[in-house]
């Protein structure tokens, strides 16, 4: 059985919904265990988690975008995993990301490529999401992959949209093929 962990901060919510999103999709893959773990506001998670991300062949990391970058509370995480890093622990495991953010840049890439790069140091693999942006004259917002990106899934919520109302239909639908794909 393939064990796949995502490990995600949501500081509103938007991005645990897109969490659950990326979930989902692993469970359209037979032979698929998967999880998530939440960073907490002070950035830790539980201790077991750990152990948990050990055990995994797939890794996936989550975090809004905060002024151009991840939030604290995931860096606190990234910083924390060096215990595996000096061991390796992680190596050849499969990484990914996700981002949300209330604009439709919001330098997400910038969040996505801090995970790919701590990725690279636990000398794992890159998986992006293998999905054509939605970027004719025809495409709508709920749209596969209308945010346009191969090297993560970014998402986009309104800065005064709830959890309930965002990210859209069309991005949770992403995330959901980019767990498929991941698993």
């Amino acid at each position: 059985m393939t064990n796949v962990t995502i490990v995600y901060h949501s500081g509103y919510g938007h991005t645990k919904k897109l969490a659950e999103s990326v979930l989902a999709g692993t469970s359209q893959v037979a032979d698929v265990s998967a999880a998530l773990i939440a960073i907490d506001a002070e950035g830790n998670v539980p201790k077991a988690a750990w152990a948990q991300l050990g055990a995994s062949n797939a890794i996936v990391f989550g975090s809004p975008t905060y002024m151009g970058n991840v939030s604290w509370q995931f860096k606190k995480f990234a910083d924390a995993t060096s215990k595996p890093w000096y061991t390796q622990a992680w190596r050849d495991k499969l990484f990914a990301g996700f981002t949300n953010s209330a604009t439709m840049n919001g330098n997400k890439f910038a969040t996505l490529h801090m995970m790919m790069t701590l990725a690279m140091q636990h000398s794992g693999f890159w998986v992006g999401t293998g999905l054509m942006p939605s970027n004719a004259k025809a495409a709508q917002r709920n749209d596969i992959n209308y945010v346009g990106s191969f090297g993560g899934l970014m998402t986009q919520s309104p800065s005064d949209s709830s959890p309930e109302e965002g990210p859209p239909p069309g991005d949770l639908e992403t995330g959901k093929l980019f767990g498929k794909r991941i698993a």
